[in-house]
């Protein structure tokens, strides 16, 4: 299993994951939709894309946008998506991209990663306290449809 940032050469193949994960968060297929968001994404440079490669096969990929924290006067990292494919879940792919982005944040000298995940997403939950994710228990988050 190898981990590499993604570029302008994986767009495609990272944009049919992306569009597994949104559908996988019950969202409507939307291929040309993904493909558009992930060529702004990486021709914009405002996230980071690393993938899991078997071969010459992508398998996975996670998706890391920077933000600040005001209270610990930091940069840090939002995990936004993390997908390995179906067929390839359970060899290690996920737990990989997640040491890569832990790697990125302490690179970059950032206080913290977040992320956030359904609660029926128990293997994932799993996966992430074993990698040293603690479940916020003192802070609610709120959102607003616009």
């Amino acid at each position: 299993m190898e981990i590499v940032q993604a570029t302008a050469m994986h767009l495609n193949e990272v944009a049919v994951l992306f569009d597994a994960y949104r559908t996988w968060y019950h969202q409507e297929p939307d291929f040309h939709g993904a493909l558009a968001y992930i060529d702004d994404r990486l021709r914009l440079q405002d996230s980071v894309i690393y993938i899991a490669m078997e071969g010459e096969e992508i398998v996975g990929f996670t998706q890391l946008y920077p933000i600040f924290s005001s209270v610990r006067m930091k940069k840090s990292w939002l995990l936004n998506d993390l997908y390995v494919l179906e067929a390839h879940r359970g060899k290690g792919a996920a737990s990989a991209l997640l040491d890569k982005a832990a790697r990125l944040a302490e690179d970059t000298g950032a206080g913290w990663i977040l992320l956030q995940t359904d609660i029926t997403n128990t293997n994932a939950q799993a996966l992430y306290e074993k990698k040293g994710y603690v479940r916020d228990t003192t802070c609610y988050y709120y959102y607003r449809e616009v």
